[in-house]
C-alpha cells in the first residue's frame, strides 16, 4: 500500500516501508515456490502505481494478470487484514497494459535485429566466437550497403546473397567463413521457429510506451505474458537483457529522484545467468550499476539469491526473502548465504528464520533514511488488493482492444529493407541477362560503379542464385529448449 508517502509492504511489530527516493537502488525477492513471492511482487507494484511510478514485471506463471481487477473479500482476508490493522484497506484493480511477444495475451512486442545488436543475438542463436564475428562482419556489409536488417527473412536473404558473393567483400572486410555463414543461415530458421519471425519485426516497441500513467495519475503496470516465453529461456533471458539495456540506452540522465521513473520486475533471474558468459555478465552488472541514475530500479527474483552473482548481489539494496527449506549440505548452504546478506537482528538468527518462516512472512530489509541496510525483520507481508488469481482469454482481449496502444502496435508493417532490396538486385540481375549485350565505345566516359553494382555484373550469367535456395536443416532443437 502507498500510505504517507512511503511504499507500506510488510508489518513486523511496526510498519516496514520502502523509501520512495531509495527504490531505484534495487532489490531482490527470493524464496521457494509457492511461498508468497507473487503475492510481494503484486503489493509491491500496486504500491509503486498508486505512487504514479510505471511498473514492468514479466508474468511466468499467468497469475498476475490479476492486477487488473479489484480483490474478493473473504472471511480469511479479513482477518489478516484485522491482524496487520490495515485501516481503509480497500479492494481494487490498477491499471495495466498487457503484452505478449507471440501477440496471444497482449500488444505484439517487435524489435529489429539492428536494435538488438549482434552481441544478443549470438547469444540467442547460441554461436561460437567464430560464428559471431562472422555475424557481426554480415551486419557491417549490411549498414555499409544501406540494407536495413529488421526481421529474420532480412537477415537470411542478406546472408545468402554475402555467401554467394564473399569473395566481392572479404578483401575489405576479412574471410567470411562459409561454413560460419551456412550455420548463420540454419540458426536464423531455426530461430524463427522458435518465435523469432514474431518478435523481429516493426512497428519495434517504444520502451518510452512503459512509461505512461493512467488519467487518474496512477503508474501504468505493464505485465508480459511469460507463460509460453519462458519454456524458451535463451529466448526469454535475451529478451529482459535487452530491455534493461534499451532502457539504459533510451533514458536520460537524471541522478537522484524523489521517486523512480520506473521499476522493471526481472522474474525467473536465474534464466539470465545460468549459461551466461563473464563478458555478458559483467555487462549486465555494469548496467544494473548505472541504471539507476536513469531513474530505473530493477528487482531481480530468484529462488535463492546464489542464483544471482555476486557483483550483480552487491548492487540489490532493498531484499525481501521468504522461507528456503534445507535437506541437503548445498541447500544448508544456500541458506547460510542468504542469511549473510542481511543485516542481523539479535532477536533471531537469520539462519534459522529462513527455514521457519510461514508463506506470507518474509525476512525484509530495505534501505533506511540515511541509505544504509536497516536490521533485518521477520515480518508479514500485506495481501494485495487486487485480485489473487488468473483472468481468461476474453479478458486480456478486452483489455488489450480498449487500450489507447491497440491502433499503434496490433498490425504488423512490413518496410522496405534488406529483403526487398536484395530481390531488387536479383531482378535486375535477370532482367540485365535477358538484354542483347550492346557495343559500346572505348572513347566513352567510363562510370565509377558502386559495390553493389559491381557485385551484380560479377552474378550476372551463374546458374542460380543463393536466395531461395531452401536451407531448411533446423539448428539443435536442445539449443532452444524445444
Amino acid at each position: 500500500m502507498y500510505a504517507d508517502g512511503k511504499l507500506w509492504i510488510a508489518k513486523a511489530d511496526d510498519r516496514i516501508h520502502l523509501l520512495p527516493k531509495y527504490a531505484n537502488r534495487h532489490g531482490l525477492i527470493a524464496g521457494a515456490s509457492g511461498t508468497g513471492k507473487t503475492v510481494t511482487i503484486k503489493v509491491m507494484a500496486e504500491s509503486f502505481s498508486a505512487m504514479g511510478v510505471p511498473v514492468f514485471m514479466a508474468d511466468i506463471k499467468g497469475d498476475v494478470g490479476g492486477l487488473c481487477r479489484a480483490g474478493k473479500e473473504s472471511e480469511g482476508m479479513r482477518k489478516r487484514i484485522s491482524s496487520l490493522g490495515v485501516d481503509g484497506f480497500v479492494f481494487k484493480g490498477y491499471p495495466c497494459e498487457f503484452w505478449d511477444i507471440y501477440g496471444e495475451r497482449g500488444h505484439p512486442v517487435r524489435t529489429t535485429l539492428e536494435s538488438m545488436g549482434t552481441d544478443l543475438l549470438s547469444r540467442l542463436m547460441g554461436m561460437s566466437d567464430v560464428q559471431a564475428d562472422v555475424l557481426r562482419m554480415v551486419f557491417r556489409i549490411c549498414q555499409d550497403e544501406g540494407w536495413g536488417l529488421v526481421d529474420t527473412k532480412d537477415l537470411r536473404a542478406a546472408v545468402s546473397f554475402i555467401s554467394e558473393h564473399r569473395k566481392d567483400y572479404e578483401d575489405e572486410y576479412g574471410s567470411l567463413n562459409p561454413q560460419s555463414m551456412s550455420v548463420i543461415q540454419r540458426s536464423v530458421m531455426a530461430l524463427e521457429d522458435a518465435g523469432g519471425d514474431m518478435f523481429f519485426g516493426e512497428p519495434a516497441l517504444d520502451i518510452r510506451d512503459w512509461m505512461n500513467t493512467a488519467p487518474d495519475g496512477r503508474g501504468m503496470i505493464n505485465i508480459l505474458s511469460g507463460v509460453k516465453l519462458a519454456r524458451n529461456p535463451e529466448l526469454y533471458s535475451t529478451f529482459m537483457i535487452w530491455l534493461m539495456e534499451e532502457l539504459f540506452d533510451v533514458l536520460p540522465e537524471v541522478g537522484d529522484l524523489d521517486k523512480p521513473k520506473l521499476v522493471f520486475f526481472f522474474d525467473e533471474a536465474h534464466m539470465l545467468f545460468s549459461d551466461s558468459s563473464p563478458s555478458l555478465t559483467k555487462k549486465v552488472e555494469q548496467t544494473v550499476k548505472l541504471i539507476r541514475s536513469k531513474g530505473v530500479g530493477i528487482y531481480f527474483i530468484s529462488q535463492s539469491s546464489s542464483d544471482i552473482p555476486d557483483g550483480v548481489l552487491a548492487q540489490l539494496s532493498n531484499r525481501v526473502q521468504h522461507a528456503l527449506r534445507a535437506y541437503t549440505p548445498k541447500e544448508q548452504k544456500a541458506v547460510r548465504a542468504a542469511a549473510e546478506t542481511f543485516r542481523s537482528n539479535p532477536g533471531f538468527k537469520t539462519a534459522d528464520a529462513i527455514m521457519e518462516l510461514a508463506t506470507g512472512e518474509a525476512l525484509v530489509s530495505f534501505l533506511d533514511e540515511k541509505g544504509s541496510p536497516s536490521v533485518v525483520d521477520r515480518a508479514m507481508i500485506l495481501p494485495p488488493q487486487s485480485f489473487l488469481g488468473t483472468i481468461d482469454d476474453e479478458d486480456y482481449r478486452m483489455m488489450v482492444e480498449s487500450s489507447t496502444l491497440y491502433s499503434k502496435y496490433r498490425k504488423r508493417v512490413d518496410a522496405e529493407t534488406a529483403y526487398e532490396e536484395l530481390a531488387k538486385i536479383k531482378e535486375a540481375k535477370e532482367t540485365e541477362k535477358e538484354k542483347p549485350k550492346k557495343k559500346t565505345s572505348s572513347s566513352g566516359t567510363r562510370k565509377t560503379k558502386s559495390r553493389t553494382e559491381k557485385t551484380v555484373d560479377r552474378a550476372i550469367g551463374n546458374a542460380a542464385s543463393a536466395i531461395g535456395r531452401g536451407i531448411g536443416n533446423k539448428i539443435s532443437k536442445k539449443l532452444f529448449g524445444r
